[in-house]
């Protein structure tokens, strides 16, 4: 028997996932205590596999009670625990940019493969890591992509648009989505300067006249793509779109990016947000399908397995 776990605020995402794997759904009870720490409530009996959803935005909010559940799952159990984190944080800090920085993506890495058997995640932010099974290692490490979905969306709703990443980091992304919608594809060059000081220099093609699909992993303050939008529009462009997996979106970014210029937002339901336009949840029903019939998954060693299910667009760059 197979459970989908879930925390209260997943549930838009939830329901139907559970829905197209056929399994039950049980919620994560959650009491917040005024010091802030949590009271959590699990059913009293947990199946031997259980899947987890919970997106890992806003990360430092959510982490300690992940780490709870994972423990509190394997009391209850669960021997056979996946993580499904359609958006994993802390993942673009891949390296040490100066000395002393912390590398939050190995560190979260170890951290999830000590809790959980498995990770499953959409377009994670792979740039100079080849795999997910670099990334929680000894564990199985499975990456999916919604970057077909959206070019396929975005040459259902601007037939011919040109696909074009914000920057070189994009490519991974932009490259498989044209490839799916035979569309034609560009890459932007970024130096970011601050968290909100970016500067954008644009792909050489010939944009004058044409309507221009901005396409990227994750939108979260948008000063990469404002940039990007507003030297497309000052080059020539006819429109610009946009198209992101991951809709953070975090303040006034939404806002300042429908100021700078864009016409339409389009994004992936990984996180829930007014501008979902297409749902992973084929996706993630899959990828669960597929490990329920894995030999050797859980306690009998599937544990100790490292996978990725994620082609090669997601070679370092």
């Amino acid at each position: 028997m197979s459970l989908l776990l879930a925390f209260d605020d997943e549930l838009t995402l939830a329901r139907p996932l559970a829905a197209a794997l056929g399994w039950p759904l049980a919620v994560v009870e959650r009491h917040v205590f005024p010091d802030g720490e949590s009271r959590l409530r699990l059913p009293a009996a947990l199946p031997p596999r259980v899947a987890l959803l919970r997106g890992l935005q806003r990360p430092n909010e959510r982490l300690a009670e992940l780490m709870l559940v994972a423990g509190g799952a394997r009391e209850l159990g669960a021997t056979e625990l996946t993580l499904v984190a359609p958006y994993l944080g802390y993942m673009r800090q891949d390296i040490a940019f100066t000395p002393g920085e912390v590398v939050s993506q190995r560190h979260l890495g170890r951290a999830l493969a000590a809790w959980f058997d498995a990770v499953i995640t959409v377009d994670p932010h792979l740039h100079r890591v080849a795999s997910m099974a670099e990334v929680v290692p000894g564990r199985r490490g499975v990456a999916l992509g919604a970057a077909p979905l959206l070019g396929r969306l975005a040459a259902e709703r601007v037939p011919g648009a040109l696909l074009v990443g914000p920057d070189a980091e994009s490519e991974q992304w932009v490259t498989v989505a044209a490839e799916a919608a035979g569309l034609e594809h560009a890459v932007c060059l970024k130096q970011r300067h601050g968290d909100r000081d970016v500067a954008v220099a644009l792909p050489a093609a010939d944009v004058a006249g044409r309507a221009v699909v901005l396409l990227d992993d994750v939108a979260s303050t948008g000063r990469t793509l404002q940039a990007a939008t507003r030297g497309l529009l000052e080059r020539g462009a006819a429109s610009v779109d946009v198209a992101v997996t991951h809709a953070l979106f975090v303040g006034d970014a939404l806002a300042e990016l429908r100021t700078a210029g864009v016409r339409h937002v389009w994004s992936s339901d990984c996180i829930a947000h007014e501008s979902n336009a297409v749902s992973v949840v084929p996706l993630l029903a899959a990828a669960l399908r597929d490990g329920a019939g894995w030999a050797g998954w859980g306690q009998a060693g599937w544990g100790q397995v490292s996978q990725d299910l994620t082609p090669s667009r997601h070679d370092p760059l």
